[in-house]
Parts: structure tokens; C-alpha cells; sequence
């Protein structure tokens, strides 16, 4: 019998995803990989995380984008911009994909999700990010998807007590 085929599905998040967008960045904190918050550090609770997306869902320059497998929340992307003028037409994003959905082109459907929101928002002309530059995976979809390296925090990221690693500054323009 052959295996049932995944549906995946791209949305706009909504407040009803705070437990779940919150549960899914519990687990990504707590491997301790790619992320500079520490498991001990996250102190987020489901009032606080709701308050944080209620905030980005009512922002025209901010977005909170959700993909679900089979109806479960699999990963999250989100897109916030500064508030002042001069850099009213940035912002950053940040991602979260589950352990048990990487690999499955998840990331890759988000990041071309929040990039063609960003086209479509007159306001946003520069997409950026950082990521830990031990991140292969996350690198090559960045620059498969057209981002550039912008620059780099050197030995931004402390690991271990000898371990430090950069922090990869990477942008798109999307006028």
C-alpha cells in the first residue's frame, strides 16, 4: 500500500497558532543548535508569545507566515521592521522548521512566501538575516533563494568556553 502523501500547506499565521508556533519554538531552543537563545534563557509563556504575534499580525511592514503538514503547524517564518523612517524599508526574519519536517523543502516554501509578501509590500525593499556561520543547510538555501552575504559579526557567536563562531549577515533586495 503506498504511503499517504503530505499536504502542505503556506498561510498567514493567526493568534489561533500561538500554542502551537510557541511549542515549535520550545523544541528548535532546546537543541541548542542555530539559535542564540539558550533553553534556560526562553522564558516566553503563551501570553507573552500571543502579545509578541498580536503585535507583528497588526504591523502593514510585518508579517507572521505559517506552514502546516497534514494540518500540523511544521514551521514558521516571521518578518519585523523598525519603526523608524530611515529604516521603514527593512526588517529581519526569523525561522523556525520542526526536527521531524526538515528536509522536506519547508524552509525553502517560507522564505519564498515571505519574499513574495515583501514584493508585494511597497514599504519593504531589503530583506535580512544572520545566521551562524556553521549552518551549512541554512546557508545554501539563503543563497540558493538570492540572498548576499552583507558582512560578518566575527566571532560573534560563543559556543563553548573555546568555541566561537560568526554571525553571517545576509540581505535580498526586493524592489
Amino acid at each position: 500500500m503506498a504511503a499517504e502523501q503530505d499536504v502542505i500547506k503556506i498561510r498567514s499565521g493567526t493568534l489561533h497558532d500561538a500554542v502551537s508556533s510557541l511549542a515549535l519554538q520550545k523544541a528548535v531552543v532546546s537543541e541548542m543548535n542555530y539559535l542564540i537563545t539558550l533553553p534556560e534563557e526562553f522564558t516566553d509563556d503563551l501570553s507573552r508569545h500571543t502579545e509578541w504575534l498580536e503585535k507583528i499580525i497588526d504591523q502593514d511592514r510585518e508579517t507572521f507566515i505559517v506552514a502546516e503538514i497534514n494540518g500540523e503547524l511544521a514551521g514558521w517564518i516571521v518578518f519585523q521592521s523598525s519603526h523608524r523612517k530611515r529604516l521603514a524599508h527593512t526588517g529581519s526574519l526569523g525561522m523556525m522548521v520542526g526536527a521531524e519536517h526538515r528536509g522536506k523543502g519547508i524552509g525553502k516554501l517560507l522564505v519564498n512566501a515571505l519574499l513574495e509578501w515583501a514584493e508585494r509590500n511597497e514599504d519593504i525593499k531589503k530583506v535580512s538575516l544572520g545566521v551562524f556561520s556553521d549552518n551549512q543547510r541554512a546557508l545554501s538555501l539563503y543563497k540558493k533563494m538570492g540572498f548576499q552575504e552583507e558582512g560578518r559579526k566575527v566571532n560573534e557567536i560563543q559556543r563553548s568556553d573555546n568555541e566561537f563562531i560568526d554571525d553571517v549577515l545576509l540581505y535580498k533586495m526586493v524592489w
